[in-house]
């Protein structure tokens, strides 16, 4: 086979399927096992942990390393992924991996829910201090900083950073930067390929895409690889070799759905903005969006999950417009087949929230037609 550098999409189809992991199948099997049996002491002795490295259940098998080779073939420049059971597991752990009392995290102020309460939670416990950043701005790098967080765009507001910047900037001071990739994934942004270190997913989301597995991965350049995964043994992390599996089968079609979802996400964005009751609709690739500028120069698409502001409407009125969609579930996560929409108002404590009173959308594989019609009467109803 040529070795010319395959594109994306050939990526997802082939990637982590070596044939001396899946023999004369298509796709690698599911290898369930805690105990693995060598020959002797000697060999027994002899073997370390890693890729393709049969040592225990917790180190994984064939069916973990095909989805974490995968992963890291989407990503130019990186040397391996590791992968956990949730993608806050993978969040806390490339955190760890990274921080040591008397740290200083740089974190955007529209962070993750979950991320920002274990920063000002065990982060804190641990003696690492988190500053947050607004997220247009180039963060200020103290002398204590070791690292830095982006999220771009940012949960629930949608704030697109100027990443590569920011990478630059903390290149210059030795400092490590991590982003929270879930929202485009590899294909929409690679991240490491834009001067990010250590790059997050939440797989639950795009690379599972059927609201039935819970995954994260951390993929990271080989400065950092080594420590990230050799935490997560450590602290006793694992994932289910069926939920690996999972995720790889998810993966071969991330490429067809998530244009879709992207499309469809679009079409409802922009009608919602004709809409009067409706005011600001935070989506990147609206040039209303803050950091539009930065998603059109970096970014080669956008995905399902965009939020808008309910205008005029009182939180009774918001839950009552949720309440009323009879096509949209009610539910967290997001990422999968099916459209989901809820409620959300954005903690903040540094900079200031694009707009009040939003509803988050995630526009799935539905024909959009259909979600607009869902949307129009449960609109006409709001008052």
């Amino acid at each position: 086979m040529s070795d010319e550098p395959k594109r994306p999409a050939t990526r997802l189809a082939k990637g982590g399927r070596r044939k001396e992991w899946r023999g004369k199948l298509v796709n690698v099997p599911v290898e369930r096992t805690s105990t693995v049996l060598f020959d002797s002491v000697a060999e027994l002795e002899s073997g370390r942990p890693g890729q393709g490295v049969y040592r225990y259940g917790l180190q994984g098998t064939a069916t973990y390393w095909a989805l974490a080779e995968a992963l890291t073939e989407l990503e130019p420049g990186a040397a391996g992924t590791a992968l956990y059971s949730t993608g806050l597991a993978a969040m806390t752990t490339a955190l760890l991996a990274i921080l040591k009392p008397g740290d200083e995290l740089l974190a955007p102020d529209s962070a993750y829910g979950p991320t920002r309460k274990f920063c000002d939670t065990i982060l804190k416990r641990f003696g690492v201090a988190t500053r947050y950043y607004d997220p247009l701005a180039l963060p200020e790098i103290g002398d204590r900083t070791r690292a830095i967080l982006l999220e771009s765009p940012g949960s629930l507001t949608m704030e697109v950073q100027d990443v590569p910047a920011i990478c630059a900037l903390a290149r210059d001071r030795g400092v490590v930067t991590l982003i929270d990739n879930t929202w485009a994934t590899p294909l929409l942004f690679p991240a490491i390929a834009a001067g990010v270190d250590i790059s997050v997913l939440a797989a639950t989301k795009y690379v599972g895409g059927h609201a039935d597995v819970m995954l994260g991965s951390v993929t990271a350049t080989n400065e950092h690889f080594s420590r990230i995964q050799t935490l997560g043994w450590d602290l006793g992390h694992a994932v289910s070799p069926d939920d690996a599996w999972l995720g790889s089968r998810g993966l071969r079609t991330m490429a067809l759905r998530l244009k879709q979802h992207g499309e469809s996400a679009l079409t409802v964005a922009k009608w919602l903005k004709e809409r009067p009751e409706v005011g600001l609709v935070l989506h990147p690739a609206l040039p209303d969006c803050p950091g539009h500028e930065y998603w059109r120069r970096d970014f080669k698409g956008s995905s399902g999950l965009f939020a808008f502001e309910l205008r005029d409407a009182s939180r009774e009125q918001r839950a009552a417009l949720v309440d009323r969609l009879e096509l949209f579930g009610i539910g967290y996560s997001w990422g999968g087949f099916e459209s989901l929409a809820i409620p959300v108002d954005p903690v903040r404590t540094v900079s200031r929230a694009p707009a009040p009173n939003l509803v988050r959308l995630h526009i799935g594989l539905e024909d959009p037609k259909d979600l607009i019609a869902d949307l129009d009467r449960s609109l006409a109803n709001l008052a």
